[in-house]
């Protein structure tokens, strides 16, 4: 899997493959994302702010993640276990690289990323209702620190210490 820094002329690709992965969400009953969240706009301003990273495998879009210290108030109510996170955001996997251990093999890449960056930790929020986050998550040693209530409904907030 190749990795790297997403670009504005990536936009029109992540938005068609993050598009087939609501359609795929909707279809299996999660209802996490839609018209409002998220969008082009988001992957724009991730862009330019260089957190956004996109891995292929050859030469075909499999997933895009964001990288970033910036996080809603709701992750600062939460009682953490670590001081110096990095957090996960946009996560999405394209399902014709689903079910393959993309997922994992992506998580995998960011955690050591991240070490690489001298993070202490990685955190998440995963959706309650997402079953299939919530497996991966949960086998990859992500323990749940609390929770937040947005537009969509509960999330789970999720922390995994990095060992360098």
């Amino acid at each position: 899997m190749d990795y790297r820094l997403g670009t504005l002329e990536d936009i029109q690709e992540i938005c068609i493959m993050v598009d087939a992965a609501k359609r795929l969400m909707s279809e299996q009953g999660i209802e996490q994302w839609d018209d409002i969240y998220p969008i082009a706009d988001d992957f724009e301003d991730d862009i330019k702010k260089e957190t956004l990273y996109v891995a292929s495998e050859d030469d075909k879009l499999a997933a895009i993640y964001v990288i970033s210290e910036e996080c809603d108030d709701e992750y600062r109510k939460c009682e953490w276990e670590n001081e110096n996170p990095c957090i996960i955001h946009r996560l999405c996997v394209s399902p014709d690289f689903q079910n393959n251990g993309v997922g994992k093999k992506v998580l995998e890449h960011i955690e050591n990323q991240l070490t690489d960056m001298e993070y202490d930790s990685v955190r998440l929020d995963v959706f309650s209702e997402n079953p299939y986050a919530l497996s991966l998550y949960g086998k990859t040693g992500y323990a749940k620190r609390g929770h937040a209530d947005w537009r969509k409904g509960r999330f789970y907030l999720m922390e995994k210490k990095l060992s360098r």
